[in-house]
């Protein structure tokens, strides 16, 4: 049996087009290799851009910070993270959520109109994008796409 490595949090700073303003979000991690600085990202970001659970990346000690502060991303997993946001009250945010989880995808919700879903590798985004794009026309969501890895960036011919 193995042992898991502690966890560690990593601090994201990030300017939010979505807010306007400087924004902070930490997220859990994996040691992949604590002298080069390596982590595995083992959380889904809400609000963080180009990161996605399974990314490794090097992250360096802020004594300003007092914990671990993001400076890149060394390998891409592949994943991709999408917001949606409900639109339609009458629609049970569960139900919109469910029918990602059908299609192979995670979700965890961020507060009453708001989740945010991770598409693993391995999931074929062009038909999670058929619905996202569905249900956006149908005005029950809206949605973005902060971090779209490049493999389901050539399945939608983006």
């Amino acid at each position: 049996m193995s042992e898991k490595t502690p966890a560690h949090k990593i601090i994201f700073r990030f300017h939010s087009e979505l807010f306007g303003k400087e924004v902070t979000e930490e997220l859990w991690a994996q040691e992949v290799d604590a002298a080069q600085g390596l982590y595995q990202i083992d959380s889904m970001p809400s609000f963080t851009p180009l990161i996605a659970t399974e990314d490794v990346v090097r992250a360096e000690f802020s004594k300003m910070e007092e914990g671990l502060l993001y400076k890149e991303t060394v390998t891409p997993s592949g994943n991709s993270n999408i917001q949606v946001i409900r639109q339609n009250e009458e629609t049970p945010l569960l139900d919109l959520r469910q029918r990602f989880a059908d299609l192979g995808c995670v979700s965890e919700q961020v507060n009453e109109d708001f989740f945010v879903m991770e598409v693993s590798v391995n999931v074929n985004y062009a038909v999670v994008k058929e619905l996202l794009d569905e249900l956006e026309e149908q005005e029950e969501i809206e949605y973005a796409e902060p971090c779209l890895s490049d493999v389901h960036r050539e399945q939608t011919g983006g």
